[in-house]
């Protein structure tokens, strides 16, 4: 990128519907998901998935650390190099109903070499045009830096950190 976007789209929102078995994505499809499973920190979400680049998604949103943690099953000739795709945010517990909104920041985890932080430009410039307000902006980045040395004190992997947090999370 040659510089910080100049235009920044609202935070994405999502909606996950656990009676009707469906995930709203921020561009309002509704998609059918195959499984959810709530714990007492998170809800997993496991779909099938329409992206030219992945055919499938599994989802942690752990409310308490402000996280999405997700794994994108590629086509092969889309693959990447990344075992977990980390979104920073707020999420909501509901009897039916969570919601998700995403605050820019994400971390890419390669377990076991590195976390990388993403689009630090694009929260910039949401909180410089009033997207999005200074303490939404501040606990974003407190999140993702909580998150980055919760990851990194475990060798960079991800689902050791959180299970030494009390989250033991699993994948399908």
């Amino acid at each position: 990128m040659d510089g910080p976007p100049t235009h920044i789209h609202p935070p994405k929102v999502e909606a996950f519907d656990l009676v009707e078995r469906t995930n709203t994505d921020p561009k309002g499809f509704v998609r059918p998901v195959d499984h959810y499973r709530v714990e007492p920190w998170g809800l997993y979400m496991a779909r099938p998935a329409d992206h030219r680049q992945f055919h499938y998604l599994e989802s942690w949103l752990l409310p308490d650390l402000g996280l999405r943690a997700s794994i994108f099953h590629y086509h092969p000739y889309h693959a990447r190099d990344q075992d977990h795709y980390v979104d920073i945010g707020t999420f909501t517990r509901g009897d039916t109903l969570w919601t998700s909104e995403d605050h820019y920041l994400d971390l890419v985890v390669r377990t076991g070499r590195d976390t990388e932080l993403l689009d630090v430009d694009e929260l910039l410039v949401a909180n410089q045009q009033g997207i999005l307000d200074d303490v939404t902006s501040r606990r974003a980045v407190h999140t993702a830096v909580r998150a980055i040395d919760g990851i990194a004190a475990h060798g960079h992997d991800l689902d050791a950190w959180l299970a030494s947090v009390g989250m033991p999370i699993t994948w399908r």
